[in-house]
């Protein structure tokens, strides 16, 4: 069997304060008719990145739904995660040459995480990204297919690399359905799986976004040397170049003009599927250089879900200047918190913010800088985007609502399976 992955226990009715008994009721009755179920989930980490804080909280809920959830996570090795990083960057949009030895190294990975993946049994399989996508094809090579099967897309394939998408696409049309975050994300020759489109969410209830009190965020800021009288930018996000770590401190810099004393942290977590992490960390530091005001913290300095709380609880202004993503948890995280969030003007990011609403949407670091020192300028203004993007989160992007979108689609995927195999 795959290694699984134990989560904390969550309550429903602990959600029904911030996303209220509507929403709690809706999730039982949809979540009724697969009472019993047994589904498995399938992603690449247990740590680090989305993914991971999305299925902690899924599969804690569906459980206590009384659905058997759980999460596998398959097994990768050094040269595999080398390859599944740049197929990442391939989808998005960059030029990679997917060659037949990395092919061959995809390959073998998933053939041998496949051994340890019997199907029978499980009435969903629920898998996750580029990483585990193989799984499916040689499971069906073998014979061995039970079970309905989704696959998840969470990145930004709007444009993707035509050689690498095309290495994807017939495992994709294996899928009984294929879910992305936008339709605009969905390729024209995907003619197998039925599609479906779930922008992510976030937990209000978890470590990352639960109100702490002021002396608390005080205490956190004082520890890593941010100075709490003085104004703060933060951005949250791994470090990778579609995240434009480079282009947040060039923005940094121009506000700082007119912002005098402007301070930013920007905090990530190294992901273990991630193995440019590092490289795209030693580059941002040599672009910071010896600013004593530019703070990068990831785990290793101690920066976990509750010190990320705090950092977006005491910063004056999100950014999030990403040049491709899939959604960007961390957008929502920010208005939830009611801080007003400056970000890049693509893919998920623009289903979060209403442009001049619910947050700003900036194509390049001049942009961001203007919006930047507009919002540092302005407390009226930052409290109404705040509210406004508050608002917003409640009623689109927290958890139970991308659960119930779930429920309903395993559902009618295996009514279609069902169907297809009449």
């Amino acid at each position: 069997m795959l290694r699984t992955i134990d989560v904390p226990a969550r309550r429903l009715d602990d959600y029904a304060h911030d996303a209220g008994e509507e929403a709690v009721a809706a999730l039982r009755a949809a979540a009724e008719p697969l009472r019993g179920a047994r589904i498995l989930q399938v992603n690449s980490t247990a740590f680090g990145g989305g993914v991971a804080e999305l299925l902690v909280t899924h599969v804690a809920l569906m459980q206590d739904l009384g659905i058997d959830a759980q999460w596998a996570v398959i097994e990768g090795s050094e040269d595999f995660f080398h390859v599944t990083k740049a197929v990442h960057n391939g989808l998005q949009g960059m030029a990679v040459d997917l060659t037949p030895e990395m092919q061959a190294v995809y390959w073998e990975r998933v053939r041998a995480n496949a051994d340890a993946l019997d199907p029978a049994g499980w009435d969903h399989l629920f898998i996750h990204d580029p990483q585990p996508a193989g799984l499916l094809p040689v499971l069906e090579e073998r014979g061995v297919r039970a079970g309905c099967w989704t696959w998840r897309c969470h990145i930004d394939v709007s444009r993707p690399h035509p050689s690498v998408w095309e290495f994807f696409e017939p495992m994709v049309n294996r899928y009984d359905a294929a879910i992305f975050t936008m339709e605009s994300f969905a390729q024209p020759g995907l003619s197998g799986p039925d599609l479906a489109f779930v922008p992510p969410s976030i937990d209000p209830t978890s470590e990352k976004n639960r109100p702490i009190d002021p002396a608390t965020v005080e205490e956190v800021l004082r520890r890593y040397h941010v100075d709490p009288d003085r104004p703060l930018a933060v951005q949250v996000s791994r470090f990778d170049p579609w995240k434009d770590p480079l282009g947040v401190i060039d923005a940094y810099r121009l506000a700082r003009e007119q912002v005098p004393g402007l301070q930013l942290v920007m905090a990530g977590s190294m992901a273990a599927d991630d193995p440019e992490g590092m490289e795209y960390l030693t580059q941002t530091r040599v672009h910071a250089g010896p600013d004593p005001d530019i703070h990068l913290l990831t785990e290793a300095e101690g920066v976990l879900a509750p010190e990320v709380n705090a950092f977006q609880q005491g910063a004056d202004v999100v950014i999030q200047k990403s040049t491709r993503e899939g959604f960007g948890l961390v957008v929502a995280e920010g208005m939830w918190k009611r801080r007003p969030v400056i970000g890049g003007n693509v893919g998920g990011i623009t289903l979060q913010i209403e442009d001049g609403v619910s947050g700003f949407l900036v194509d390049s670091p001049a942009a961001c800088a203007n919006r930047l020192v507009e919002l540092l300028r302005d407390p009226a203004l930052r409290d109404r985007i705040g509210e406004a993007g508050r608002l917003r989160v409640r009623d689109r992007f927290l958890s139970l609502r991308e659960v119930q979108d779930y429920l309903r689609i395993f559902g009618e995927a295996g009514d279609s399976s069902a169907a297809r195999s009449a």
